[in-house]
């Protein structure tokens, strides 16, 4: 199948300018993210090397999060690799796919952003009702303001495919 156009760009792309809103994503690529229950998370090193781990991630239209939780981990927290990855490189990719042995029926979006680490506030505690809303095993992990951590990533651009 042929790349799904968002927003009526010819490239089958999304963009949105830095400081700017991102163009709205079709209801179908929306609710695609939303819906999805893993996506992996691209991001970086100095050195250019590239990392990629999957997400359990809510989507609240506008921006994607992801918590570090309490799940057992070889560095916790600010150690982590994708965290110290965003920390010197915040441009990042998410990819959400659907895979089916039917070959007509595979599907996937890409969103390229800006990644920030939040701590705290508005946003983390929107994050966290989201994530719990999703997710029951958040229901006993620990993702409370002061106890971890939680990228937010913010499309720039999102590219789809057979998703029309």
């Amino acid at each position: 199948p042929a790349a799904a156009g968002i927003a009526g760009a010819a490239d089958g792309s999304a963009r949105g300018a830095a400081g700017r809103s991102m163009t709205a994503l079709s209801g179908t690529v929306a609710d695609f993210i939303g819906a999805a229950r893993v996506g992996r998370l691209g991001t970086v090193d100095a050195g250019g090397q590239p990392l990629v781990v999957p997400i359990c991630y809510a989507f609240d239209g506008s921006a994607l999060f992801s918590a570090i939780d309490g799940k057992p981990k070889k560095a916790g927290g600010r150690g982590l690799k994708r965290i110290r990855n965003i920390e010197g490189n915040p441009r990042v990719c998410v990819a959400i796919d659907h895979y089916d042995e039917d070959w007509s029926r595979l599907r996937y979006v890409i969103i390229q952003g800006e990644a920030e680490i939040i701590e705290s506030g508005p946003d983390y505690g929107r994050a966290v009702a989201m994530l719990v809303a999703k997710y029951p095993q958040y229901r006993t992990l620990p993702i409370d303001p002061g106890t971890g951590l939680m990228i937010k990533v913010t499309p720039r651009s999102v590219l789809s495919w057979s998703l029309s």
